[in-house]
């Protein structure tokens, strides 16, 4: 996870203008992804994350175009988070610059003295991506 944080490039205006951490912004990202019409209350029971953090991270979301809300039909008071639709510019800058960003991380994170392991690893990466993630 850290070494994907450090891989994620600067926010536009940078992150501190920014309600909640980069980490809570990808677990409620990757909770929302997999939960679509959920409510910020199911996503903090899910992540265990507290609730204000995880509204904090899908305004952030919002913000950037990564996920929309709506109300509930069901319930109007309650208000459903999905992944948007379309890719927001933001998913398209991280993935544009993702893979070199991602290598640099690894990199540091080998060290000089492991530094011939990084095909391996990033190879290892790469299968388990294709095995555990999906579309």
């Amino acid at each position: 996870m850290k070494l994907g944080e450090e891989a994620l490039p600067e926010p536009p205006g940078g992150s501190g203008q920014y309600a909640g951490s980069t980490r809570s912004v990808v677990i409620v990202a990757g909770d929302i992804a997999a939960h679509p019409d959920t409510t910020v209350g199911e996503t903090a029971q899910r992540t265990g994350l507290p609730q204000s953090q995880v509204s904090g991270a899908v305004a952030r979301l919002r913000e950037v175009g990564s996920v929309e809300t709506a109300p509930d039909p069901a319930d109007r008071r309650r208000t459903l988070v999905r992944r948007s639709p379309e890719v927001s510019a933001r998913v398209a800058t991280v993935r544009a610059v993702g893979a070199s960003r991602v290598e640099e991380a690894l990199a540091r994170a080998l060290g000089e003295a492991e530094a011939e392991r990084l095909p391996t690893v990033t190879e290892a990466l790469e299968v388990l991506a294709r095995h555990l993630v999906r579309p």
